[in-house]
């Protein structure tokens, strides 16, 4: 993590408000509240909101969850966000993503090997990380492949995951128990 310690900690659940744990319980799923929820959740009202855009993101967007997961690892790998890459690894993973996927998607655009389309897919989030726009010829290839509802998801997702990281790094949210970071990047 690129901070020692965070600098806005995670709730436990039994510090929580009533507002703080009605919005924890949309976030739980199945399982556990994860970090960035736990951490949020001290600002309810923005968490509850956000977590609106960020299920379209994640869970409605009209790219191939394959392609989405792409997106979100290159740009979690471009912020240096050791939480985003940690969980999205195993999203990925259980999208079809291998190992040697994640080396590429690490190394960019230019890696040996890489499929023509996930290329294009990297060459775009590198763009938009690097000047906030997607240039000419890269968006005329993407948009031989996608239509406008996927061409407007695929900024959406680079832009949503770069403002994640941006706070995951910046507030120091620690990695969930069990999930490895960019120690998972090495294999």
């Amino acid at each position: 993590m690129r901070l020692e310690k965070p600098r806005i900690a995670p709730l436990e659940e039994w510090e929580c408000g009533e507002e703080q744990r009605h919005v924890l319980d949309r976030a739980r799923g199945d399982g556990e509240v994860l970090n960035i929820f736990r951490t949020l959740v001290r600002h309810p009202k923005l968490l509850k909101r956000w977590m609106v855009f960020g299920n379209h993101v994640l869970h409605k967007s009209t790219l191939d969850p394959r392609d989405r997961e792409i997106l979100i690892l290159r740009i979690g790998w471009l912020c240096r966000s050791e939480y985003e890459w940690g969980q999205h690894v195993a999203i990925g993973k259980a999208c079809g993503l291998t190992d040697d996927d994640l080396a590429r998607i690490r190394e960019g655009p230019g890696a040996d090997g890489l499929d023509p389309s996930d290329a294009l897919l990297l060459q775009a989030t590198d763009e938009l990380h690097a000047d906030a726009m997607i240039c000419e010829a890269t968006w005329r290839q993407l948009a031989e492949r996608y239509d406008t509802r996927q061409l407007m998801d695929l900024i959406f997702t680079v832009g949503q995951y770069n403002l994640v990281s941006m706070a995951l790094n910046t507030l120091g949210v620690p990695l969930d128990a069990g999930v490895r970071g960019f120690s998972s990047a090495s294999e």
